[in-house]
């Protein structure tokens, strides 16, 4: 193959199907079945589409990760947050890390590119090197708050994805008092389940601290809209992805508990490797250059979506203002392979696309052919929480009636949305009914079946706080998928997820 059509012409379009033989072969350890070096790693991907599947990962593709991601990124940031370059620590939200083998077998975890992930990096963080051994994520959740409440002149607040970040602050909401008394004493809460040789660790790195415990009891007795910044008044910035499902949770971020802060969300990335990096922390609109070197990308118009082996188009081929599927050959085994994932160019910069991520096309409604995608069910649900006052969105899962049997109810196949919200714990029929119609005007498509009956009315309900973020730990665990990897499932696709959102409705 001497060119880029020839490939095109002879490599038919893939997916992970045609890879699940070769990859068992790999995981059991055998060597020169995918790619000639010895990967490092097998990874799992967030199961968006119904189940998680395993890619491989090569020291050369985690290196173009780091060199082209993580370090561009870090410039980026020296360059528009120039006061982040100092020696304030960095709260860094890691999870536990989860990488196991056995005997022969090929290590199955996350993809490790974070510079938090090599001990010699560390130093750099208020969690210490101890609380690397820690493999509760609830536990470890809590060592990262208290060693970064102990560090009043922290720099910034640091993780993979805005709904970790969301998830600490919200722990720290609910154990605040427990935090500052060990503040205070210079102690490990007892009610952290431990090994005995790293709380030892931990114990001898803590001293009582007074003075601090009581700055911090005065910030958070008064509440905790923009706490972030009360707590460490030489706070700089919050790192975190918020595009894509993380979007939510970022914009929930920057109304409550960073408040008045930056949010930079430096990547876009999939367990298959780099896709492209934000150049622009300071746009609202999350936008992301493709990297040309990291992987070769083509791009499938979002109208052939549906067609097995479409033509595609090459980066100097795309139009701004279109959507198309990502379609990536890595260098960890992957030849034109479909990620599901749909973007849109939103420009041409130094003659490479930059992209907007839309939706996963394994995350679609779809009860009559409508495919309503994620974003477009988000933005409705956005306009109808703006009618009912008071409320504010925290979260949500919604799911096609035919997977719910009869604890639907309705006779006509329709969409189950659960919501957690804030400011209201109830709504009428008629403000439920708002969501449907908000749906209805921004899809031609969902509201012509609408009108002819064939599509029934959204069913809305309210679930208690903190369920769906306890659905979350029982779907990574379901699938084994690390934090790291796992992206919220908008859409439930088994019963059993969606059961035990009924069961957590409150409204």
């Amino acid at each position: 193959m001497q060119d880029t059509e020839d490939f095109c012409q002879r490599i038919p379009l893939s997916t992970h199907e045609c890879y699940a033989e070769r990859l068992e072969r790999s995981a059991a350890g055998q060597w020169k079945v995918l790619v000639s070096e010895k990967p490092v790693v097998l990874s799992t991907t967030s199961a968006t589409s119904g189940s998680s599947n395993l890619v491989l990962s090569t020291k050369d593709a985690i290196n173009e990760f780091f060199f082209q991601g993580v370090c561009v990124c870090a410039d980026v940031r020296r360059q528009t947050f120039p006061s982040t370059h100092s020696l304030q620590r960095v709260l860094w939200l890691f999870p536990p890390r989860t990488t196991h083998q056995l005997g022969e077998e090929l290590p199955t975890g996350p993809t490790p590119f974070t510079l938090f992930t090599s001990k010699h990096m560390l130093h750099l963080c208020t969690t210490p090197a101890p609380a690397l051994r820690v493999q509760g994520g609830r536990d470890l959740q809590y060592l990262h708050l208290l060693f970064g409440l102990k560090d009043r002149h922290l720099g910034t607040v640091e993780s993979i994805a805005s709904s970790t970040v969301l998830y600490a602050f919200r722990a720290l909401q609910e154990r605040w008092e427990e935090l500052v008394d060990d503040v205070e004493f210079g102690r490990i809460s007892g009610n952290l389940t431990l090994d005995a040789g790293v709380r030892k660790a931990l114990e001898r790195l803590v001293r009582p601290d007074p003075g601090r415990a009581a700055e911090l009891r005065a910030q958070l007795s008064q509440g905790f809209r923009g706490v972030a910044r009360r707590l460490w008044p030489r706070l700089q910035l919050v790192v975190a992805i918020d595009s894509g499902p993380e979007q939510i949770y970022g914009e929930l971020l920057k109304q409550l508990y960073c408040e008045g802060l930056p949010l930079y969300s430096p990547l876009c990335a999939a367990p298959e490797g780099l896709i492209g990096v934000n150049l622009w922390p300071l746009c609202n609109a999350r936008h992301y250059l493709l990297c040309p070197r990291s992987m070769f990308c083509e791009f499938l118009p979002e109208e052939m979506v549906e067609t097995e082996q479409p033509p595609t188009l090459l980066m100097g081929q795309v139009e701004q203002g279109q959507s198309y599927e990502l379609v990536i050959t890595n260098a960890a085994g992957l030849y034109r392979y479909r990620t599901g994932d749909v973007v849109k160019v939103v420009e041409i910069h130094n003659q490479c696309p930059v992209v907007e991520f839309q939706y996963r096309r394994g995350q679609t409604l779809n009860v009559r052919g409508e495919q309503v995608s994620e974003d477009l069910l988000l933005s409705a649900l956005k306009k109808a929480v703006a009618l009912w006052p008071g409320a504010r969105l925290v979260d949500y899962c919604c799911a096609e009636s035919g997977i719910l049997e009869d604890s639907s109810g309705g006779a006509q196949p329709h969409y189950q949305v659960f919501l957690e919200l804030m400011g209201v714990r109830n709504l009428t029929e008629e403000q439920r009914y708002k969501l449907d119609c908000c749906l209805q005007g921004d899809s031609a498509i969902y509201k012509s079946f609408r009108i002819k009956g064939s599509i029934g009315p959204m069913r809305v309900q309210l679930v208690r706080e903190g369920a769906i973020q306890e659905l979350r730990g029982r779907m990574m665990s379901f699938w084994n998928i690390s934090p790291n990897e796992f992206k919220m499932h908008r859409v439930i696709r088994y019963k059993g997820h969606a059961d035990f959102l009924l069961g957590k409705t409150i409204s």
